[in-house]
This record gives C-alpha cells, sequence and structure tokens, in this order.
C-alpha cells in the first residue's frame, strides 16, 4: 500500500500530476494535496479525479511512469 498526493499547481499542459509520497519529486507541501493510502495507482488516479471532476490529472513521469501522459 503506498500514499497518494497531487501537485494543487497544474502543469504546461493543464495536467495536476500524481504522485506517490515515497517519490523524490514531489511537490512543496504547500502545494500538494493529500490523497490517502491505496493498493494501487489506478486507485489514487480514480481518487483524484473524483475529487477534481473538472481537473485533468496524470501521473508523475518518476513514480508512477504508466500513468504520465506529457
Amino acid at each position: 500500500m503506498a500514499t497518494y498526493c497531487y501537485n494543487d499547481n497544474s502543469d504546461f499542459y493543464g495536467n495536476h500530476e500524481v504522485h506517490k509520497y515515497s517519490c523524490n519529486h514531489l511537490p512543496d507541501p504547500h502545494n500538494r494535496t493529500y490523497l490517502g493510502e491505496y493498493d494501487y495507482d489506478f486507485q489514487a488516479m480514480e481518487a483524484a479525479r473524483q475529487e477534481r471532476p473538472l481537473w485533468s490529472f496524470d501521473g508523475c513521469a518518476y513514480c508512477m511512469p504508466i500513468y504520465h501522459t506529457s
């Protein structure tokens, strides 16, 4: 089980990156929102989309490369 968060600031493409807390590329503490603990990356991605349905999310290129889109 891993702990996840997302970046409150969007990237150049308008995506908010989802990270594992074990990632070396976490956003600053004041720019991240805690998502919770999940067994699988896709669960964290879905939780982010449910929490902020009008935002676009992708996974971090380093800790969630399968879900990284830009």
